[in-house]
């Protein structure tokens, strides 16, 4: 038996299915079928449910060239972020991609593995593709992406951080204040020796700025700051295992530890583990992030737990508004966001 005539369903036509085609078979008309795809809020509950079966059976695919480049680009949002493989962005990258979604527009993403430059050159790919809208973690840019960021003639928002005095709008939280209350917690719980271990990752500045929330407080509290550097490039299960074990072998020994993140909390927790110490008995152990194993972990990771999923959200709904898309709600218009201390058995 040839190709031609195998059994299944009939062939509706050897060229392209056609936006017209997707119309007659879902009995609407071409333009209800254009709305649907750009602007689905606009059509009825009962069609759209009608045009997407049409458009499954049929495996139809919007040309965006015969739509008009354009106008194509413009449903597509651009995000560049330091870390796509990492936990503590996804639920970021989930919020974000599922509100610009509702409302017919497109994710297009970009990591910058914590350099500056790769974010320029993403930052400049996107740009010259025209998006709606451009969207960046923190305020630590080169002077190219400065450049072009205050040059760009579409919203742009900075997730991940809050400096409202920037010209881009902020969505996010003070990485400071975080250091702030990670050091007044341990303190509280009657740590006096409190060490803090930066991010292996170079270019991580907002972990810089949680460093320099703790050293600030506890210098308020009259201790001294201790701040471990692990090797550069160092896999964060490993920089945390070489934190712990340096600090371990002090004459005088830290008697709780602030972790850049829950991947270094967690290489610190179990190697300790592994070298006979009782968390939090003999070292307290705190990190950043709450990522899903972090109350898996035995003794459970205390730590601090960052609006990823709130940042998302209202970063694209900020988004949305700026394009026109969303009525803008003049009542909930806070973009500072807090975090959340989440108290388990280490610490």
């Amino acid at each position: 038996m040839t190709a031609d005539k195998a059994p299944g369903r009939k062939r509706r036509g050897a060229g392209r299915v056609t936006l017209n085609t997707v119309a007659k078979e879902a009995g609407v008309s071409a333009i209800t079928v254009s709305r649907y795809f750009n602007n689905p809020e606009q059509v009825s509950p009962e069609r759209r449910e009608r045009i997407a079966q049409v458009v499954a059976e049929l495996g139809y695919v919007p040309n965006l060239v015969a739509g008009g480049l354009a106008s194509a680009r413009g449903r597509i949002v651009a995000m560049v972020i330091p870390n796509i493989s990492g936990p503590i962005f996804a639920n970021t990258i989930q919020g974000f991609s599922d509100t610009l979604n509702r409302h017919g527009y497109q994710l297009l993403l970009a990591s910058s593995y914590f350099s500056a430059e790769q974010e320029e050159s993403a930052v400049r790919a996107f740009l010259g593709w025209s998006p709606a809208a451009l969207v960046l973690t923190s305020r630590f840019h080169s002077a190219g992406t400065e450049k072009m960021i205050a040059e760009a003639d579409i919203p742009v928002v900075e997730t991940w951080d809050y400096q409202p005095q920037r010209g881009p709008l902020q969505i996010g939280f003070s990485h400071h204040e975080v250091g702030v209350s990670a050091a007044r917690y341990l303190h509280g719980k009657g740590y006096r020796r409190i060490a803090f271990v930066q991010n292996s990752a170079t270019g991580d500045f907002s972990a810089l700025e949680r460093r320099d929330g703790y050293a600030a407080t506890v210098r308020e509290l009259g201790l001294e700051p201790w701040v471990f550097v692990p090797q550069a490039g160092l896999a964060p299960f490993e920089a945390g295992k070489q934190a712990m074990q340096a600090l371990m072998s002090e004459a005088t020994r830290p008697d709780a530890i602030i972790f850049a993140n829950d991947n270094l909390a967690a290489g610190g927790l179990l190697a300790g583990q592994r070298a006979g110490l009782k968390i939090p008995e003999d070292c307290a152990v705190l990190g950043f992030g709450d990522y899903p194993f972090a109350e898996m972990l035995l003794p459970s990771l205390s730590t601090i737990k960052p609006p990823a999923l709130e940042i998302g959200v209202l970063a694209a709904t900020r988004v949305l508004e700026s394009l026109g898309v969303l009525p803008v709600d003049d009542v909930q218009r806070l973009n500072l966001l807090t975090c959340q201390l989440i108290e388990r058995e280490s610490a």
